[in-house]
């Protein structure tokens, strides 16, 4: 029985449909996650302890094991904060933060490398380098002359992918370091 408050009326705890929905929810959200590849399941915010139940649910071939083991793995899920649970349906998610966030470093590596090719790739070069020290100069000079010698030579665009990449690691390392300054900024307080 819930129980309610003599005084407002409201009530101590959430009804059982509440709960059973909520429940269902995990269910759902235990069902998708052992659908995905290990690869998929590594870029999620997964804590380690659920791993070896997700792949424990994937291995099994039986109907009644499969449904058994994934009721068990959605109430290790339950166990977890709902920050976790929002967490790694916010990664799941094509809508979510972290795929806006994925996006738009994939559009500054485009503009970036597109300044890199252009007129003045020496202060693109510079400003790059001045914001991210921690890039590897020597192999992004190198790229770009790659990529101007591929186009002088009709070249497929190996160099042009990688010079992408490059700037892809580059700017995920400057996010990451900015994101750890943050933490010990906090850390310190």
């Amino acid at each position: 029985m819930r129980g309610h408050d003599e005084e407002t009326g409201e009530f101590f705890s959430p009804s059982r449909s509440a709960q059973r929905r909520a429940a269902l929810d995990v269910l759902e959200l235990g069902e998708v996650l052992v659908a995905l590849t290990a690869t998929q399941l590594g870029k999620l915010p997964i804590p380690d302890e659920l791993l070896p139940h997700i792949r424990d649910t994937q291995r099994m071939s039986s109907h009644g094991a499969r449904k058994r083991q994934l009721a068990f793995l959605a109430k290790q899920m339950r166990k977890l904060d709902d920050a976790q649970l929002d967490a790694i349906r916010d990664a799941m998610s094509k809508d979510g933060e972290a795929a806006r966030r994925d996006t738009a470093m994939l559009h500054r590596a485009e503009v970036l490398r597109e300044a890199l090719l252009g007129d003045d790739g020496d202060a693109a070069m510079t400003d790059l380098l001045a914001q991210h020290p921690q890039a590897d100069r020597q192999k992004l000079r190198q790229l770009v002359r790659n990529t101007f010698d591929e186009r002088k030579h009709n070249k497929p665009p190996r160099a042009f992918r990688e010079l992408f990449r490059e700037l892809r690691d580059v700017l995920a390392g400057g996010e990451a370091s900015a994101d750890a300054d943050d933490g010990d900024e906090d850390s310190h307080d």
